[in-house]
């Protein structure tokens, strides 16, 4: 993936003044996810979210940042350039949505499963597995521990 592409994506969209896109470790050794920093001209809440919306129907899926946050401005270098070590880390509870208890047994073993594999204290039935940093690997985690409980 060149970020160059999805930062110039993230600066094409109305609202954005500035954007970096880089790749950082997913919590627990999880595999590289990209995460988004922007400084907009908005702070209602909701516009980072839309701006990812916006970027899922333009860029292919694995472009698409895992997190897009607001900042009030980057942060820098006495030098003046971009602090890549003061990027604040994103929160994968940012991305949960309201939570919804599993309905029945079924349901449950697989919140089970995934909150093992992603290293998460709580997943709901309406939580995005990509979303919450599963990849096609721990996919695969996913399916087999899905086939050990039956």
């Amino acid at each position: 993936i060149e970020l160059g592409e999805v930062e110039a994506a993230l600066q094409a969209l109305q609202g954005v003044r500035e954007a970096v896109v880089v790749a950082q470790e997913g919590s627990a050794g999880s595999g590289k996810r990209l995460v988004a920093y922007v400084v907009g001209d908005s702070t209602r809440a909701g516009f980072s979210e839309d701006l990812r919306a916006q970027l899922q129907a333009s860029l292919p899926a694995h472009m698409v940042p895992a997190y897009v946050l607001s900042l009030e401005r980057m942060p820098l270098t006495p030098n003046g350039k971009l602090d890549r070590k003061n990027l604040p880390k994103p929160d994968v509870s940012q991305l949960q949505q309201a939570y919804v208890a599993p309905r029945n047994a079924l349901e449950q073993q697989l919140a089970t499963i995934w909150q093992d594999v992603l290293k998460l204290g709580q997943v709901g039935i309406s939580d995005n597995f990509f979303e919450l940093g599963g990849d096609s690997i721990i996919s695969i985690q996913v399916v087999s521990r899905a086939r050990q409980a039956g």
